[in-house]
C-alpha cells in the first residue's frame, strides 16, 4: 500500500481508548480504558503467531491500522471495534506531513 493512502480506504469505525483507573471502593484502583475518541481507519492483517504459554495455545493476531494523524497518541492506548481490540505496540507518521498515523497492532481477546 505504501505511504500513499486513499481516503476512501478508512471504513473501519474504531474507538480510540487510552489506560484509566476507577477508585474500587476499598482504597484501590481498577485499571481499564475510557474513550477518546471515534476515528475512522483503515484495518489491514499482517500475521498471526500460534504459541503455547501455561499449556494453553495462544494465537497472536496482528494488523496494521491507518488513520488520521492525531496529537495525542500514546502508549497504552488501543483501538476498539465492537467487541475486537487491537493493542496499539508502536505508530508513526510514515511520510512526517501529519496527514495519517500507521499503528503496528495486536489484536487481543477480552
Amino acid at each position: 500500500m505504501g505511504n500513499a493512502l486513499d481516503p476512501g480506504l478508512l471504513n473501519a469505525r474504531l474507538v480510540l481508548e487510552r489506560p484509566e483507573e476507577t477508585p474500587d471502593g476499598q482504597g484501590g484502583v481498577m485499571p481499564g480504558h475510557g474513550a477518546v475518541a471515534t476515528v475512522w481507519a483503515f484495518i489491514e492483517p499482517v500475521g498471526a503467531k500460534a504459541g503455547e504459554a501455561a499449556g494453553t495455545l495462544r494465537v497472536a493476531v496482528t494488523h496494521r491500522i491507518r488513520l488520521r494523524w492525531r496529537g495525542d497518541l500514546a502508549g497504552g492506548m488501543r483501538l476498539r471495534k465492537g467487541a475486537r481490540l487491537f493493542e496499539i505496540r508502536a505508530f508513526c507518521d510514515p511520510d512526517e506531513t501529519g496527514r495519517y498515523l500507521v499503528c503496528d497492532c495486536e489484536e487481543i481477546k477480552p
